[in-house]
Parts: C-alpha cells; sequence; structure tokens
C-alpha cells in the first residue's frame, strides 16, 4: 500500500468505528478478557467482536480460505491503532485470536484450520487456556494434569487453574502429561485443543479481590476427549506450549487484531493528577508527584513506540529480540506502576474501593487489583526476568 491507500484506508476505519461504536452500557464493563464474570458483560462484549468481524476488520491478515481477509498486515496494525485511540470496547475471545489461532494456523492439520479459524475470528467459539495448575504455580514443565489414552480418545484427570472465560470457552488449549518416562519432565508433555463441553470438564468460578469473578478452577473428572484434538505428536507438548507463549507475550507476530484490553493509560493519569489536591493544590503542581508522573510518562511513551522500534534492525543493537520478547513484562508492571501511583494521588480516599464516596466509582482501585493478574499470567514477572535473562543476555541459570 501506497501512503495514499493507507490515509484513505485509516479514514475509512477511523469513520466506521466513530458510527459504530457502542454506547456505553448501564452496568460495569471489564477492563481485560480476565475480568469478564457476568454473561451482560460477555454477551456485549462478544456482539462487539461480531460486529467488528463482519466489518472485515479482525483477522484481516489471515487466509480467506479459512474466514480471514487475506490482506497485508498493515491494514490490520492501522485497525489496531485506530481501536485503541477511539477508546472502544476490546473483543473477548482474545485467546482464541492471539494464542490458539495463530498456533493452528501455524502447525494445525487442514481439517484443523478448516474446523476452528472462522468460528474463533466471528466470537462464535470462545477459547480457554489450560497450562497452570493449583500445585505447580509457573512451573508449566511440571503439569500432572494426566492424559491416559484410551482407544480413539484420551481420558483427563486433574485441574487446571486461572482459567480466564472458562465458563463461557467451547474449546481449551490443554497441556496434559500423557507419560512419565523420558529424559526429563517435559518429554511427557502434549498439548490438546480440547472441547469444553466433555462430560467430565467443570469450570467453577473463583471470587478476586475486587468482588468479580474471571477466574475458573476448571476440573477434569474421567473427561474423554477425542486424540485427534492432539496438536502434533504425543511428547511434544513442551514446544507447542513454548510457541504458543511466544505469541501470547507478542513475541512473534501473526495474531488476529483486535483490542485485548480497555486500559486506563497514562494519559487518564496525567488527567487525575490534574483533578487530585496536594495541600489544596492540584497534585500536577506538587513536585514530587510531578517527578514521579514524568517518569511513568517517559515509559509509556517509550512503550508506545517500541513495536516500531523493533522493525528497524539498526535500534536492535547487541540484543535484537530484547524488544519483542520483553513486551509482557515492560507491559503489565506499567500498569501496576501506574494504577498504584493513580491510587496513591488520592490520599486517604484511595482506601475507598466500594464506597459511594470512591473517586470515578472506584475504577482506579479496581483496575490497581486487576493488574496484578497481568504480572501473574502468561508467566509471572519473576519468569520474564529469567527468560530474558537467559535468552536474550545469554547469562547462566545458576
Amino acid at each position: 500500500m501506497n501512503e495514499n491507500e493507507i490515509d484513505e484506508f485509516r479514514s475509512d476505519v477511523r469513520a466506521w468505528l466513530q458510527d459504530n461504536k457502542p454506547a456505553a452500557p448501564s452496568f460495569l464493563l471489564p477492563e481485560t478478557f480476565m475480568e469478564v464474570g457476568t454473561d451482560q458483560q460477555f454477551e456485549f462484549l462478544r456482539r462487539w467482536q461480531q460486529k467488528v468481524y463482519e466489518a472485515g476488520y479482525l483477522g484481516m491478515s489471515w487466509p480467506e480460505t479459512y474466514g480471514g481477509g487475506g490482506q497485508p498486515q498493515i491494514m490490520q496494525e492501522i485497525v489496531n491503532q485506530e481501536m485503541a485511540a477511539q477508546r472502544v470496547p476490546f473483543v473477548p475471545n482474545t485467546i482464541g485470536l492471539n494464542w490458539a489461532g495463530p498456533l493452528i494456523l501455524d502447525m494445525g492439520t487442514e481439517a484443523d484450520k478448516q474446523r476452528y479459524i472462522k468460528n474463533i475470528l466471528s466470537a462464535e467459539d470462545i477459547w480457554c487456556q489450560g497450562f497452570s495448575e493449583p500445585d505447580h504455580g509457573s512451573d508449566l514443565g511440571n503439569a500432572q494434569v494426566r492424559a491416559v489414552k484410551d482407544g480413539d480418545e484420551y481420558v483427563i484427570n486433574g485441574s487446571k487453574i486461572w482459567t480466564s472465560l472458562g465458563s463461557y470457552a467451547k474449546y481449551m488449549i490443554l497441556i496434559a502429561r500423557t507419560s512419565n518416562e523420558g529424559p526429563n519432565k517435559y518429554a511427557g508433555l502434549s498439548f490438546f485443543l480440547a472441547p469444553m463441553t466433555a462430560h467430565g470438564i467443570a469450570p467453577t468460578p473463583i471470587k478476586k479481590l475486587t468482588g468479580e469473578y474471571g477466574f475458573c478452577q476448571t476440573y477434569f473428572t474421567d473427561a474423554r476427549i477425542p486424540a485427534d484434538c492432539m496438536l502434533g505428536n504425543e511428547g511434544e507438548g513442551w514446544s507447542v506450549a513454548m510457541k504458543t507463549l511466544m505469541f501470547e507475550r507478542g513475541a512473534v507476530g501473526g495474531q488476529a487484531g483486535g483490542l485485548s484490553m480497555m486500559d486506563l493509560n497514562i494519559n487518564d493519569i496525567v488527567e487525575l493528577a490534574r483533578r487530585a489536591t496536594r495541600n489544596g493544590r492540584p497534585a500536577i503542581e506538587d513536585p514530587l508527584t510531578r517527578d514521579e508522573l514524568v517518569k511513568l510518562v517517559l515509559e509509556a511513551k517509550g512503550n508506545a513506540v517500541m513495536g516500531s522500534r523493533a522493525r528497524i534492525p539498526a535500534l536492535g543493537g547487541t540484543y535484537p529480540t530484547a524488544v519483542a520478547m520483553s513486551g509482557k513484562l515492560r507491559s503489565s508492571e506499567l500498569k501496576r506502576k501506574m494504577t498504584r501511583f493513580a491510587v496513591s494521588l488520592q490520599g486517604a480516599n484511595g482506601a475507598r474501593y466500594i464506597s459511594e464516596d470512591a473517586l470515578d466509582g472506584g475504577r482506579w482501585q479496581r483496575s490497581y487489583l486487576n493488574s496484578f493478574s497481568g504480572t501473574i499470567g502468561g508467566g509471572t514477572t519473576q519468569i520474564q526476568k529469567n527468560i530474558l535473562g537467559e535468552r536474550v543476555l545469554g547469562l547462566p541459570k545458576s
């Protein structure tokens, strides 16, 4: 596309979003797919995703054969940018659009692509993730949910935790142990595209710090799934999971697009600093507050241009993969710091959350409490630092 075509397309997208952005509902919308806890929230967001897809603005670079647009990736990037600028609702099928879908397009059979891809885009089929387990935290390689082959099926037993959208999902990307043999703990893992409708699979919602829901613990009790749900070969689940995490952390492209969250951003924090007070004056006039605010602004603006920087080899320096592999760590930690700062700006009033006197309905407190899910899901902050140390800087494991 030449520059004129890009400008024209951007104008068309902007106009469509302005005309079709849904009015704010009467109920509180979640910020991310990890906070979708009511049927009202889910159906509102699903309808929005369907509308965006029907307009041709999701999966624009995915093959037409499977329901995508077959267009240059830059067009999807423009749509994503305009959606963020217009602050429209996010699309709920985050795991399908950003992790499962790209993985299936990369590794799945032709039958897999025909079966799953279009319904991921249209939100007809919602996906969830079955990686973490109650007793093993971030140690994915030590997963103990068992999958035992029985004819043309696998019988699954155990449980997974922090299953976002588990109550609404039709499919799960699932890591399970098919063997205890092999040279290491990774050798016995296999990867499944598991139907959540199988008898014996029970997602149970978990109440969070905010008083809301959004996560589940998913129990498997002699649940039978077809053997052809396996992605790759038996015992290859670790390598498939690692590829999935590269999509999840944004280190590899191929995602279908659309917003995955409606975060409070740095401009919101600046505006709050103008309204909050310190010693009877706007907090933004306080030198210490300004100092902290400037640090956050610099970090946020730096993160915003990291995607463009990653596409310029000369800016990669000694560690060309650092930008892509640090994206999840940078974004989740920045959100935690920004929302903590927003609460601190409110002084003693920052302790109010569900009170009628809470500033802006308590959204800052809610966002701060929810920010910890981002520093845990997809690999904790500590795990992310280890990954950067070992795979980017080449540091030893010990």
